[in-house]
C-alpha cells in the first residue's frame, strides 16, 4: 500500500515538532515517582519482590525514552507510528495486556488450586464422619 506523497509529508512534519521541555520533565518525574512508589511498596510488603524487577524496567524505560529524544524518535519511527505520544500508547496498552494475560494465568491457577483443596477436604471430612460413626 502506497502512502499520499501529502501524508508522508505530515508524518514528517509531526516528526520534526519540537519538543516540549515540560512534557519531558513530567515523564521523568513520572518515571522516579513509580520507582520511588514500587520501591516503597516492596519495603512494605505490599507488592511481592518478583515483581520488582519488571515495574523498575518499566520506569527505566521511560527514563531513557523521555530523556533521549532521538532514541524516541527511532522506536516511533521503526515502529511505524506517527507521534512518540501514539507510540508510547502502543507500548503502554501492550504492557497491560502483558499484565492482564498474567493476572489470567495467575487466577487460574489459584481456581484450579482452591477446587483441589475443597476436594480435598470434602474426602477429609466425608474420612472423619465415617470413622466418627464407627
Amino acid at each position: 500500500m502506497k502512502l499520499d506523497p501529502r501524508l508522508i509529508e505530515l508524518r514528517e512534519l509531526l516528526l520534526s515538532a519540537p519538543e516540549s521541555t515540560s512534557t519531558r520533565v513530567l515523564f521523568v518525574s513520572l518515571s522516579l515517582l513509580l520507582a520511588a512508589t514500587v520501591l516503597l511498596l516492596v519495603k512494605r510488603r505490599t507488592l511481592r519482590e518478583e515483581y520488582t524487577p519488571i515495574w523498575l524496567a518499566v520506569a527505566a524505560a521511560i527514563t531513557l525514552l523521555s530523556l533521549s529524544r532521538p532514541l524516541l524518535y527511532f522506536v516511533t519511527r521503526s515502529i511505524g507510528a506517527w507521534t512518540p505520544s501514539s507510540a508510547l500508547f502502543f507500548f503502554g496498552e501492550l504492557f497491560l495486556v502483558a499484565i492482564c494475560l498474567n493476572y489470567a494465568v495467575r487466577l487460574s491457577r489459584l481456581a484450579l488450586e482452591v477446587k483441589n483443596l475443597a476436594q480435598e477436604l470434602a474426602v477429609l471430612r466425608a474420612e472423619l464422619e465415617r470413622r466418627g460413626a464407627d
